[in-house]
Formats: C-alpha cells, structure tokens, sequence
C-alpha cells in the first residue's frame, strides 16, 4: 500500500500554496444530505465527507470506473464501467461491496440521475423511435432502468445530457446540438450547449429553453427551492457557476475563477455546491467563498515504474543490410535488430519517447534512427565497438551517440547504397544530405517545395548510385496536386518529374537508376472527396536505349541482347587491339633510345614516375566517368508506361530487375492481395490472397522481397508465400515516463503545426505548464485523454481533443432490423414497423409488423426482463425467432441473420432519406428534388450526381440537404455541379433531348443546413453563399473549416486531434470560428424534431416555390 496524503489548507481561492500537491480529482457528486463527495481518481470511486479529510476507496478494479451519481436516499451510487469491456451501468452500497451490473447492452451506457421512484436515468445509443425525426446514428436516446436491472425503458429520444431531476419530477438538462470535443473552451458559436427544462412524463412532453448565452452553458443542477437552479456559464470568459429563476430573472454570477473552468457541478439538498477546478474538489454555499478540500486518499500503488513485456509483433519500420543476415526494426516505439533466421533479437533503445524510422548501413556496422528526445526529433546512431563483433544481434559492446540533433526537427535518416550519406528530413520539409566523411550536411531540395501534413508522410528514395534523390513534391501551391522531383543529391539541381495536376507519390527507382516507377491517380477511379482515388503504376524512362528495350517483346530483346552484345565484342577487341599497339610503340621507343639517356635517367624518373601516376589516375577517372550514368530528362515525358491494367487501391510494389514483371498490392477484391504482371505473356493473376498492406524491401537475388507490416514477413515471388521473421524483443513498458512523453510530444506538436503561429492569442506555454503538473497523478488512458482534452482545449479550436480508445464489449449486441412498441408490456417484443431490407425484410419472410418475437434460439424473452443478452454475438449468425401474431395467436419460427448495430444505423439513414424525399415529392407537388449529402467524400458524391443528374433531371428546382454532415472535402466538387449556367440545347428535329452543360445542374437550388454541419459541411456553405449559387435556409453553422490530423500515440490506444491547415476567405479571415449565417434562419424545436416535423425543409421548399 502506498499513502499519498495532501496536506492542505481550507484557503479562499485566491491563495495558492506551492506545497500542496496535484491531484487529478474528477466526476465529483455531493451527496443529498450535503454530507459525503464521491469522486473519481485513479479510474476508481473514492467517497470522502465533504469537510475533506480521509477518502475510502469504494471500488477497486484495473478498468475505469466513473460518473457517480447518488440516489435520493443518499444509501446506493450508480456508475457507469468498462470492467466487462464497454461502459454497463452498476449500483454499488455507499458503504462498498460488490457492484452490480444493471445495463448489458454491447453500445456504451453513462448514468445521469435517479428519478425520484428510484429508476436510474442513462444514455446510449440505441434506436430511436418509429416517428421521430431525429437523425439517425448521432444521437443518444435516454433510457431507464431500475435497481433491479430490468428491461430498459426508453425515457427520451431526444438528446438530454447532465440531467438533474427535482422531487416533482421537473427535469432540466444540457442539449447537444451536434459534435464537437466536449472539452472545448471559450468558443460562441451555433454549436454551443444550453439548458432546458421539460417533465419526467414522456407523453405530451414539451421543452422549455431556459439560457440564450452564445457560449457553453451546461450542467444544470436543481436548487433546493425548486424554483432556481445553479449551472456554469463562460459569460466571464472561463466556466464559472451561476444562477437563474426557472423564469429566467435573478440571474447572479457565484464564482469568479479565472484561468480554468469550473467541472462537474453538483448540489445537496441542503444547497451545498460541489465542483471540481484545477483538479482539486471545491465546496461552497451561496455568498460564502469557495473551499477547496483537504483530502488524504489511500491507494494501492498503481503507478509501476516499469513493466517487462515481451514482444513478437507489432513492426512499424525496417530495414535490411546488403548481407541480409539481420534485420534493424522498430517496434512500440524502441529500436532492435534480429536475426533473419533466429528469434535472437538485440534491444538498441530503452526509451519512453517514440523511435519512429531505422535504417542499417550496407555493411551492417552503423544504424541510424530518429527519435524525439527533451522534445525535438533528432537523428542518433548506434555502432558496434569491438572489431572482432560481426554483427548488432550478437555484438557484445554497442555505443549509442547524437548524430544530428539541435533544435530543429530532423527525422527519417537512409543511408545511401554506398553508405557514405544519410539523407533525412528538416524542420519536416527540407531535405538534406549528411556526409558520414565530414560530419556535415546540405541542403538539396528546399522546404518551401514541400508540404508536411503529417509528421513522416513525406518520403525519399536513394538511385542505386547514391547520385540522386527521388521525393515528392509540391512546387509553389501544389498541395493538393503533388509530384515527382529527382533531386541531385549535391544540391545543385532538381528536376519535377511528373508534372502531371493529378497525385503522384510512392517513387521508386528501376532498372538500376535509369527508370522511375511511381503511382498515379491520372487513369484511376476518380475521386471526389479528400481520399479513396484509385491509383495505377507508371514507369518513366530517364534512358532511351532501356526505354526501345523495354517495349520489345522477348524475341526482339534476344536480337537487341544480341545485336549488342557483338557490339561490345567488337568494341572490346578493338580497345584491346589499340592497347597492344600503345605498347608496341612503347617497346619501340624504348629500345630505341640514345646513348648518354643512362645519364639522365636518375634525375628523369621520379618525374616519369609521376606522370606514369597521374596518367593511370586519369585514366581511371575516365573509365569512373564512363560508368556514370546520366539522366535525359530533356525526352521524359515521351517515355511514360502505365505498368497496370487495373486502377485500383495501391499498396507498395516492386519491379523486377530484368523489368519483366510487377509484383504489386491492390485491393481489387475486398481485401489487400500479391498480384503479379508478367509482361511477356500479358497475364495479370494474384500471387497471395489476403497478403495485406506493408512496405516492400527486395532482396539482393531479386527472387523475394522482405515485407514489414504488423509483422515481418519474406515473400517468395515464385509462388507467393510467406515466411515470418520472427523475433522475441525485451520491452521496458514505463507507463509514467510515456505518459509524460505523449504530452510534451502533443504540446511540441501544436507549437509546430498548429494553424496559428500566434495560438490565436492563448498562452500555450503557461497552460502546458499548467496541466503538465497533474500527469504524475494519471494512472490511465482515459483520465489522460481528458487531460489533453482539457489543454487542448484551451485553443477554441475545431477538431481537438484526444480519444481513449477501450477494449469494447467482447460481444457485440446485435440488432433485428425492427422498431418495437415502447407501449407493449408482456412477454417478448412487439413489433411496431420492420425496417426495410433489415433482417426481417426478406423474400419468403413470414414476419408482419404487429406481431411478437417471444423466443431467440430458444430463449424466452421474459416480461419487464433484459433480452440484450440474448442477441451477445448474434450478428451475422443463422437464428431461430419464435413470434405469434399480435394476438398471441399462430406462433411461428422464422430464421434470420441478425446485423450489427452499425449497418442497422444505414438503413434507418436511408429510411431518413427517404422520408425527406417522399415529403418533398408531396409537398412540392412534384416540382422540388431532393438530394442529402451524407459525408464530404467520393461515395456521396456519386450518389448526390447521379441523383441530380438522374432522377432529379427533370424537376424545377432542387434542396441540398447537407445537415449533419461529419465533413470530409468535396466543396468545390458540389460547387461545381451546383453552378451550371445553360448556355445551349439539343433539338433535332424540334425534339429536345439535352443540354449543356450536361454534367451540372442549371437550375435554381437551396442548402439546407443545421448546427451538427461540421469541418467541410461549413466550407461547402460558404462557398456556396460567397458565389452566389443559391441560398441557404435552416440554422447557423460553426466556423470549422480546418484540415485535421488525427495522430495516434506511441501507445496505440490515444488519439489526438491537431488542426493544422486553415482557410481563408479572401479578406484574409479565418473560416475557422467565422460563424455561417443562414439566408433564411428556422431553427428546429425538440417537439419539432420528435415529431418529424421538419420546418427547416419545409422552408426550403416555400423558397423555392415562392412562397
């Protein structure tokens, strides 16, 4: 056992003591009688009186434990947990004991409060009701349970977050108007919640909005009067507590923190406030001064230093000497080398911070690698030191030393075939040379020629003369459009290879330097968001005579092999005969020579000599000279091949030496697969099925190619199989160390790559500092996830945030494609309407709505009893339904295949088409379409011009729905569509049968938008306002127009949110948080939105009718 004991004083808040410790105390509620605060620390509960003093532990598991809540008699505390995989909710004795489980549904469940008969409130994501028209898949609904854990109820399907209940059954809550990282701080925007009050009783339920403020209002808390309630606001720039009249008078401002928000509000019966700032836990009455709790907490110790794994998986980079009896690898973020035909495997690094790129010199002797230490990339080397040591898995001395490390980034060192060069990547664009000889380095392609979205997402590749650089590259202003460049790797030239406006990348040298292969999207697949272009393999000739050979079939390459071949016999004869007669003459004018020449030779020699030397030096450097090779790039263009007969997905590839075959991974079949092309006998077949992505790395003979992925595998390129390079590597797992590292990486991250340079005014130094003092006390991925969040936050930035990302249920809960009666109260489930093409919409189906499931695989669903359990794992899976018509008359078997949850959520995305579709067909009488946008990406882009174009054609008029669109990049793509101007027809013979333009809609249009348009779904809007196309009708959008990186962590279970590239309007604006009103504003209400009233669309449609 270890004891943290926090000796601190009850101070007014304006005092701070640097002795006292941080802790990271959170999900804080004062009980009803004002008496006891549970709280959550170390991913378990604590409850400690409210005065402070001893907290006592309250449950004691490895998973996480969180998000109490009391019941009103202050005697049992609901939770929610992961310790079964995904979040359940338990209820626990305020005195301890065994928690019991009360939700089994696979989807997520958080507790939010006791109604006042004892049920227990809590949301997750299951289906919504048959009418409501509330968007399917974003949304929680609310259920109930009781302390039983009988079968939940659907209490809301309306979004209610921090719910707070009085004794008469009045409930106040926190909306949630669409996504944005719940951590997010100081942003006034569409987006922002607010607070309402509405009644426990679900029938005839109206919603009464209780704040107006621009910013986050939020966690509403009763007052013991009934008749005023407290929340937090950041009407003063930080989250602060307030009060206000249900009637919304009296409102008064209770605290005055600045710096960090006020957390998890809570209020007793008896009007004691609890909250959480800073980290620490806060009680107060109104008109007294906040007092932050002295708290003595006794904990197992949960903080091991290190943990010894063993690794055998898990490969991110590789690399291979010239002898190709070992391997250099990095695994988990740690260097090591292995055996190629041995487990044997030699741990080069040891550190908490992320190693991320290898590379092993030709003889094997040096590795070089990045790694980011005391918060910069740097490039360091490890060498053997004794001599007799043959190589790194058995050496017995290793010395590790700084190779290039200063202030800048440099990361994703090669050395060069020759091994006299490391070339690597600056301040993330510039590439440079280093010399092992000299110890220094140039610059060889300037950064401003690149552009860097990802940290490693650019790459290089060494000619096999180490002469020449092959990398990618943007030129000014081609980020979307990238190239090719050969760069000379002494810096004095560089050459854009493709120049092609489409995608290239992935360049690869051929036929020993005098070729280039690479991929391109030109001939694929076109794609119209941000990614999923199909991509093919191309070839450019830098040598003619390669280029004429390459083309012949094989009998013309016997005679070119042949023809050439005398060529050089001849050749060589002829040099040979030149060199006997040089040798003659010499003999000659030897034998010739004159009398007294004896003389003169002593003081003549030492000078012949020397010219003998430098002749046969220059000589040499002639022959040297010769054997270079010298790229045409004059007649490029003119020798460009497609390699591939099918655009498709991409992986990495590999052409053979003679140039006769591809070896390539393609998804053309649903999965990553080998496919080989032999250009002899035009064939193109799949060499290994299901081979999977990963990096290529041929072997010297050709004949088989090394492939790092999750795993290191050698392909044979005969046949195609596989053979793993197995290993067994120590890992030192320092969970405080990486925890530390991860947040110095994240804070380093933002000062590099954040969108602003000037952080938008915020003092990112002091809030690193700030939150960095509570990592000690983090023992979890989720408490860290809420700690970057929390900092990250402070940006008032779209796309932040971090996401811990947990094991999930071990089965999931399936789904049988039917909304059921909420109203039915006896065995089974009666079914009020079955989903179209669902599980129970099928040919030959005997299944009617109306009827009863009462059996799953022979399991009775019992009255008031959790059926979830008996559809764990079914997905997918052949299972027998027993039902009855609704009488309970005739039953019946039926067997179906359950689906997930998630393909659930597709279909009832399209039934919420549909209804919009069928509306507007209704409504408009016939002359509006309507088409919704689903995401800004390739797929729904085809959808959406196939519907305008197609069904659409013929209409008046046309409503783009893009409400509740994630984002993705397709602006200028719908712009395009949207903005044709008809300029002529086709009527032959008086017939019209078209017009032009034919690829783009002429007619009038309107957007209909809403506040959860997110990212892309704002800079669609905008440009479609700033044009002029059309209008824009429903409720203000959120300025998140911010290209994001989603970075995952060295740890693999957190992931980061960093927004680094910002649009501008052309006054020089910023979109991101540039609010974007509507033409025509109709804001949707909750009895709206119940009801499937949808108004916004409606409006949209009166607009474009005249109306």
């Amino acid at each position: 056992m270890k004891k943290i004991f926090i000796a601190l004083f009850t101070l007014a808040v304006a005092v701070t003591s640097h002795a006292q410790r941080d802790l990271w105390l959170r999900a804080n509620a004062i009980s009803p009688d004002g008496s006891k605060i549970v709280f959550s620390y170390h991913g378990n509960l604590f409850i400690v009186p409210s005065s402070g003093g001893q907290a006592r532990q309250l449950t004691s598991n490895s998973n996480y434990d969180s998000y109490p809540v009391w019941s009103p008699d202050g005697k049992s505390i609901a939770f929610s947990s992961d310790r079964l995989g995904g979040f359940d909710v338990f209820l626990i004795s305020e005195r301890g004991g065994t928690p019991k489980r009360l939700t089994t549904h696979s989807a997520n469940e958080y507790v939010e409060a006791f109604l006042p008969d004892g049920r227990i409130l809590y949301t997750s994501l299951y289906t919504p009701t048959a009418e409501d028209g509330v968007f399917p898949g974003n949304y929680t609904q609310v259920y109930s349970t009781d302390t039983a854990g009988s079968r939940p109820k659907l209490f809301s399907e309306y979004t209610m977050e921090n719910i707070s209940v009085n004794p008469s059954g009045q409930l106040l809550f926190q909306d949630k108007k669409g996504y944005e990282d719940k951590w997010r701080k100081h942003h006034q925007s569409p987006i922002t919640r607010d607070i309402w009050l509405t009644q426990a009783e679900r029938k005839g339920r109206t919603f009464k909005k209780l704040t107006d403020f621009k910013g986050e209002s939020r966690n509403p808390r009763w007052a013991p009067d009934g008749k005023s309630y407290y929340y937090l606001e950041e009407t003063s720039g930080s989250l602060n507590v307030y009060r206000k009249n249900i009637d919304g008078t009296g409102e008064k401002q209770i605290t005055n923190f600045k710096n960090h928000p006020v957390r998890y509000l809570t209020v007793s019966n008896n009007g004691t406030l609890c909250f959480s700032y800073d980290g620490a836990l806060y009680t107060m009455r109104e008109g007294e001064k906040p007092r932050r709790l002295d708290i003595d907490i006794t904990v197992d110790e949960t903080k091991v230093p290190v943990i010894r794994q063993t690794l055998t998986a898990g490969v991110t980079s590789m690399s291979v000497p010239k002898d190709e009896k070992q391997v250099a690898f990095i695994a988990r973020g740690d260097v090591y080398v292995t055996s190629m035909d041995y487990r044997t495997t030699k741990r080069i690094t040891n550190t908490a911070e992320a190693e991320r790129s290898v590379s092993i010199s030709p003889d094997g002797k040096t590795i070089v690698y990045d790694s980011e230490r005391n918060g910069v990339w740097g490039i360091y080397k490890t060498t053997l030191v004794r001599k007799d040591d043959e190589s790194f898995v058995y050496g017995n001395e290793l010395k590790e030393e700084p190779l290039i490390v200063g202030k800048e980034a440099c990361y994703a060192p090669e050395f060069s075939p020759d091994g006299k060069y490391i070339a690597y990547w600056a301040n993330r664009t510039e590439l440079r040379v280093y010399s092992m000889e000299s110890k220094t380095s140039r610059t060889v392609l300037d950064g401003k020629y690149n552009f860097s979205y990802t940290d490693f997402d650019l790459s290089f590749e060494w000619s096999p003369d180490s002469r020449w650089l092959l990398t990618s590259y943007i030129g000014i202003g081609g980020w979307n459009n990238r190239d090719i460049a050969a760069v000379k790797a002494d810096g004095t030239k560089v050459v854009n290879l493709t120049e092609s406006g489409y995608s290239d990348g992935s360049a690869k040298w051929a036929f020993d330097g005098k070729a280039v292969i690479w991929q391109s999207d030109k001939a694929g697949y076109r794609s119209h968001g941000s990614w999923g272009a199909y991509e093919d393999i191309y070839i450019m000739f830098l040598d003619g005579e390669t280029y004429d050979r390459f083309r012949l079939d094989k009998e013309g390459r016997e005679l070119f092999d042949a023809k050439k071949k005398k060529e050089e016999e001849a050749l060589k004869k002829e040099k040979e005969k030149s060199a006997e007669d040089s040798a003659k003459n010499a003999d000659k004018d030897k034998n010739g020579k004159k009398k007294g020449a004896d003389k003169a030779k002593s003081s003549k020699s030492k000078a012949k000599d020397d010219k003998d030397n430098k002749s046969e030096k220059d000589d040499k450097a002639k022959k040297d000279s010769a054997k270079v090779f010298v790229p045409d790039f004059d007649n490029r263009a003119d020798r460009i091949v497609r390699l591939t007969m099918r655009s498709g997905p991409m992986g990495d590839y590999y052409l053979a030496k003679d140039g006769r075959k591809l070896y390539y991974i393609a998804s053309y079949e649903n999965s990553a697969d080998l496919w080989v092309r032999d250009f002899d006998d035009g064939s193109q077949k799949v060499l290994n099925k299901g081979l999977g992505y990963g990096g290529f790395i041929p072997a010297s003979d050709g004949k088989s190619l090394y492939m790092t992925g999750y795993n290191m595998r050698k392909v044979n390129l005969d046949n195609g199989s596989t053979k793993n390079i197995e290993f067994s590597a120590d890992f030192d797992y320092k969970p405080l160390e990486e925890r530390e590292y991860i947040f110095d990486h994240v804070v380093n991250l933002i000062k590099n790559k954040f969108y602003r340079a000037d952080f938008g005014g915020v003092d990112w130094d002091f809030y690193a500092k700030s939150y960095r003092r509570f990592l000690p006390e983090i023992s979890n991925n989720y408490d860290m996830g809420e700690l970057l969040s929390e900092l990250l936050g402070e940006l008032n930035a779209s796309h932040t945030g971090a996401r811990a990302a947990g094991s999930g249920a071990p089965q999931q809960t399936a789904a049988l494609g039917a909304f059921f009666d909420e109203e039915y109260d006896g065995d089974g489930l009666r079914i009020k309407e079955i989903i179209k093409n669902g599980p129970l919409d099928f040919s030959g189906s005997k299944v009617k709505t109306g009827d009863i499931v009462l059996k799953i695989d022979g399991q009775k669903i019992e009255k008031g009893k959790d059926y979830f359990p008996l559809l764990a794992g079914k997905a997918g899976r052949r299972t027998m339904l027993v039902l009855t018509d609704g009488k309970g008359k005739n039953e019946y078997e039926q067997e179906i295949k359950p689906i997930s949850y998630g393909m659930q959520n597709s279909l009832l995305y399209k039934r919420w088409v549909n209804r919009r579709r069928e509306f507007t067909e209704k409504y408009s009488g016939g002359k509006i379409g309507y088409v919704h946008v689903q995401a800004m990406n390739s797929e729904s882009f085809r959808t959406v011009f196939s519907e305008v174009l197609g069904k659409n054609r013929n209409k008046e008029a046309l409503v783009v729905d893009i409400r509740h669109n994630g984002g993705g990049w397709l602006h200028n793509d719908l712009g395009v569509l949207l903005s044709g101007k008809l300029y002529q027809t086709y009527e032959p013979r008086g017939q019209y049968i078209g017009s032009d333009p034919f690829t783009q809609w002429c007619k009038p249009s309107a957007v209909v938008m809403c506040e959860n348009d997110y990212s892309n779904a704002h800079g669609f809007p905008f440009m479609y306002k700033t044009l002029g196309i059309g209008k824009l009708v429903g409720a203000p959008v959120a300025g998140t127009m911010t290209a994001v990186w989603w970075e995952t962590q060295v740890n693999g279970m957190l992931v980061v949110g960093l927004p680094e590239v910002a649009v501008k309007d052309l006054k020089g604006n910023y979109l991101e948080n540039q609010e974007l009103e509507p033409d025509i504003t109709v804001y949707q209400t909750p009895e709206q939105r119940i009801k499937d009233d949808d108004i916004q669309l409606k409006k949209a449609i009166d607009h474009l009718l005249g109306k």
